[in-house]
């Protein structure tokens, strides 16, 4: 049996960002995959761009790659009440290719921010950005990572039993779906 393919978009670009630990500590309970975290560096969209130059490459890629797994996760930050501008422009970009890769896909949305409330308004908002796309998300368990610079170890680890058994909970119910 082969396994799964599992690909993983950060709505955060720092190196060694929470949503990207994060992504990667679901990848790890998620169990056996084909993990592969995206690339989402595009350049801003511009429709008159798009129009001259046709849908970029690295666009181009990402969207196959969601097309090829068998589930996506995508964890975001908090930026002024709603998700990253990132993450955003990454959803704009991707709804330009001439094929739909996100249709009927098994996504799992979280966020981990340094806010109280985790990045909650962000997810929500994320999960409204995504209803075009016609996905199949997992409305839970929902893991809000609170305080998010505090919440992983030196190896990147998640530490609160709480967010590992809810985050575990939510890669079991995703990976029912491949």
């Amino acid at each position: 049996m082969t396994k799964p393919k599992l690909l993983g978009i950060s709505g955060s670009l720092r190196t060694n960002a929470t949503n990207t630990l994060l992504l990667r500590e679901a990848a790890r309970l998620f169990g056996a995959a084909e993990y592969t975290q995206a690339d989402i560096r595009f350049p801003l969209f511009d429709a008159d761009e798009q129009a001259a130059k046709g849908v970029p490459d690295a666009v181009v890629k990402v969207a196959r790659q969601i097309e090829a797994a068998d589930a996506v996760i995508i964890s975001t930050p908090e930026y002024n009440k709603g998700p990253s501008g990132v993450i955003k422009n990454a959803l704009d970009w991707i709804s330009r290719v001439d094929f739909k890769p996100w249709n009927d896909k098994p996504v799992a949305v979280m966020s981990a921010a340094a806010g109280r409330a985790g990045g909650e308004r962000a997810q929500m908002v994320l999960r409204g950005f995504m209803v075009p796309f016609r996905p199949r998300i997992l409305q839970g368990p929902e893991i809000h990572l609170a305080g998010s610079g505090d919440q992983f170890d030196e190896a990147g680890r998640l530490k609160g039993e709480i967010y590992v058994r809810e985050l575990t909970g939510l890669m079991q119910a995703l990976r029912r779906t491949t």
